[in-house]
């Protein structure tokens, strides 16, 4: 009611005015609904990459600690094996020419 009365009271000029800024202002606002899609696009984009990366990179980790442990598997196989040979210290081919 105090709207109405307040419109009553302006003059068509003012009336006019005050429309144009209320039609600025939701220019602007459009506008910017329109940057901020498509930043949020752009930052969905971004985070669809990284996201991709991180698993990458999480199968590559889970890559390397498998064959790591292979690795270590391997080393224990071999040093149980030099382990298991049986080698005379008296044997005369290890012994040292200067005896």
């Amino acid at each position: 009611m105090q709207y109405q009365r307040e419109l009553n009271n302006m003059n068509t000029e003012e009336v006019a005015d005050q429309f144009q800024l209320l039609e600025n202002k939701i220019d602007r606002l459009i506008e910017l609904i329109i940057t901020l899609k498509k930043e949020k696009e752009s930052f969905a984009d971004k985070f669809q990459a990284q996201e991709k990366n991180v698993s990458d990179l999480t199968d590559k980790l889970e890559n390397l600690k498998t064959a790591r442990d292979n690795a270590k598997q391997r080393v224990a196989s071999l040093l149980q094996k030099i382990e298991q040979i049986d080698i005379p210290l008296e044997d005369n081919r290890w012994k040292s020419q200067s005896e």
